[in-house]
């Protein structure tokens, strides 16, 4: 189960903050690729430990500059395809409610948020991490503060037939950070060092709360009316058309 949109006819502001940080992520994992990763010649590992955020070196306090640049580094395709779809459908809405430059700073400081919840659980782990997952849970955490009865677009493969279908925010979301939960007490004790890696789930889970506390540091009210005014609307029209035909 994955979104693939949201309502959004509320919009107001273009969200280039938005945009920029997706392309931003995708030039970056476009340079990744490119690197190559051989004995003789180990570029892209050693790009991935300078610029990812590695526990046991945060913990030190050393190279802190990776809380900020590891947002932007990706493991994978599916791991930038994955996080990209779920930034454009949540944060063009999140931005429109908190405007360009609040947008910016609430999202990294909620990837910030995110990897040092990961590095407090895991403080000697030498494993980086990488990812935009975190700073997205935290415009998840905003977008459920904001739109809990918003209505997500929601695709589920049965087989190789999609099935498309509307769930409210607070069921889409709040099935997501369930599973983060789970799946990350079920890790505790799991050394990623022998598993060659893995889900930094309380990452997620760090940031995820991040956006829910943060959220209100930084929205415009006025902004978050016109939002749910619009909505609301727009789902009156709904009923009253379907009401007459």
């Amino acid at each position: 189960m994955f979104p693939i949109g949201d309502e959004n006819r509320a919009q107001r502001l273009t969200p280039v903050v938005n945009y920029a940080l997706i392309a931003l992520n995708v030039l970056i994992f476009l340079y990744q690729i490119t690197l190559p990763d051989t004995r003789a010649n180990p570029a892209l590992t050693e790009f991935v430990f300078r610029w990812g955020a590695v526990p046991i070196e945060i913990s030190d306090r050393q190279d802190l500059h990776a809380l900020v640049t590891s947002q932007f580094l990706h493991g994978g395709w599916l791991h930038i395809a994955g996080n990209m779809l779920f930034l454009w459908v949540f944060g063009d809405n999140v931005e429109d409610t908190l405007g360009h430059v609040s947008y910016l700073t609430f999202y990294l400081l909620g990837g910030v948020a995110a990897a040092l919840a990961q590095v407090f659980i895991d403080p000697e782990s030498q494993i980086p991490l990488v990812g935009a997952s975190g700073a997205i849970a935290a415009v998840l955490g905003a977008y459920i503060v904001l739109f809990p009865r918003g209505k997500i677009r929601t695709a589920v493969l049965i087989g190789f037939i999609p099935i498309i279908f509307l769930l409210p925010a607070w069921v889409n979301i709040g099935l997501w950070i369930v599973l983060q939960f789970v799946n990350g007490f079920a890790s505790l004790g799991v050394r990623t060092e022998e598993t060659g890696g893995g889900v930094a789930y309380f990452a997620h889970i760090g940031g995820f709360l991040a956006g829910i506390v943060l959220v209100w540091i930084f929205r415009d009210g006025d902004a978050h009316e016109r939002q749910l005014a619009a909505r609301q609307g727009t789902r009156a029209f709904q009923r009253v058309s379907w009401s007459d035909r």
